[in-house]
């Protein structure tokens, strides 16, 4: 047993175990037009993995023994998957609300021009990655002019009504600069109000704020400044067992561009599958083994535990 699961069973008395999934998450894929510093799944332009056509069948498939269950889809930059219209088509035709993670600057790349209009069309519900509400700090961790092209696309994105009308919801996400934990999510989604609707005139939803997990590009960045194992101790010295309830791992399924299952898309990085004896592949799963499942945990799970916890819904505690 690894010291997270050590730990969560002397806190709460239990080991860790799914529900049934409330969401099913997608990757499909690892293009992106943007390589960021803190990217755990290290997208960038040069990578070349898509989620093919049957494998999105496969998804539709599982999707069908949860009616309407929301499926969130996120890459990379998901646009840039050639099947990536036609997978929302057929989610919404099907009834499943569908969430696209973007980095919004992907708005504005060749062949996305009627990308915003088809996500108010088909009721997308969107979150957005702004890592800072101040330009400098934003650019720093995803590159020269980001901020800029962010702003202009969240614009975009309030003029077809996202952020305003409740139907077409905008949350952005933000993520520490640096090896900390988020602050208060609600007191920084006010500062972020604050400062985009007096300086730039954008609105959004709400602000969920996410904790930098020591995977990825930004273990890398740990590492270089020799900040990983103090990092790695900060994450475990604020484990705070209120958040278990609610971690994402426990109420979704996750599902790589090639069709490999995890728990979470944090797992699907580190090449972590579902847990011993639980198929490895989307085309081998009975819907009925998710509930009840032991999650499949590593000493990177403290990231999610710390402090408020964290997830792609964001805070998990006040």
């Amino acid at each position: 047993m690894n010291e997270f699961s050590r730990t969560v069973r002397q806190q709460t008395g239990a080991d860790l175990k799914a529900e049934g999934p409330s969401l099913i998450q997608v990757n499909v894929g690892l293009k992106c037009n943007l390589a960021c510093r803190h990217c755990h799944v290290e997208g960038s332009p040069a990578r070349t993995e898509q989620m093919d056509w049957q494998t999105m069948t496969s998804v539709l498939k599982l999707a069908e023994a949860f009616p309407g269950i929301q499926v969130d889809i996120t890459g990379g930059a998901p646009e840039l998957n050639p099947h990536f219209f036609d997978f929302i088509l057929a989610l919404r035709q099907a009834g499943h609300p569908v969430q696209v993670r973007t980095n919004l600057t992907v708005l504005f790349e060749p062949g996305q021009e009627e990308t915003a209009a088809f996500f108010r069309d088909q009721q997308v519900q969107l979150v957005a990655s702004l890592p800072c509400y101040l330009d400098r700090n934003v650019d720093a961790q995803r590159g020269q002019g980001v901020y800029r092209r962010s702003l202009d696309a969240i614009r975009l994105l309030n003029q077809l009504g996202y952020g305003r009308d409740e139907a077409l919801p905008l949350n952005l996400v933000y993520n520490p600069g640096g090896a900390f934990l988020p602050p208060d999510q609600q007191s920084l989604e006010q500062d972020y109000r604050d400062h985009l609707e007096k300086e730039h005139g954008v609105v959004f939803t709400r602000l969920l704020t996410i904790a930098n997990m020591p995977i990825g590009r930004f273990l890398e960045d740990l590492r270089s400044r020799n900040e990983e194992q103090a990092y790695r101790l900060l994450l475990e010295d604020s484990f705070n067992p209120a958040t278990v309830a609610g971690l994402m791992c426990r109420h979704q399924i996750c599902i790589a561009w090639d069709g490999s299952l995890s728990d979470c898309d944090f797992n699907q990085v580190l090449g972590m599958g579902l847990a011993d004896g639980l198929p490895g592949h989307i085309d081998e799963l009975d819907p009925a083994v998710l509930a009840g499942r032991t999650i499949h945990t590593g000493i990177h799970c403290f990231g999610c535990t710390a402090g408020c916890g964290s997830s792609c819904g964001g805070a998990l505690v006040a």
